[in-house]
């Protein structure tokens, strides 16, 4: 997997574990202070389209991840 596969699958991955754990109706729910998680990452990946920085691009990188197209 190239770098920019893998910042989306973490996304996709932090936006549904969050919104599981600050959802009141969800089973797992623990906290509505989740949904601000759910923020956070949502605005980090606006910024990065537009500013073509992301953090966790950059980590994976210094990690061996190839990069992305």
């Amino acid at each position: 997997m190239t770098s920019w596969q893998l910042v989306r699958m973490f996304a996709g991955t932090f936006v549904l574990v969050s919104l599981a754990l600050g959802v009141p109706g969800s089973p797992v729910f623990y906290s509505p202070w989740w949904l601000a998680f759910t923020a956070f990452v949502g605005l980090n990946l606006l910024q990065s389209a537009f500013t073509r920085w992301c953090p966790l691009e950059i980590i994976l990188r210094k990690l061996g991840v190839r990069p992305g197209c």
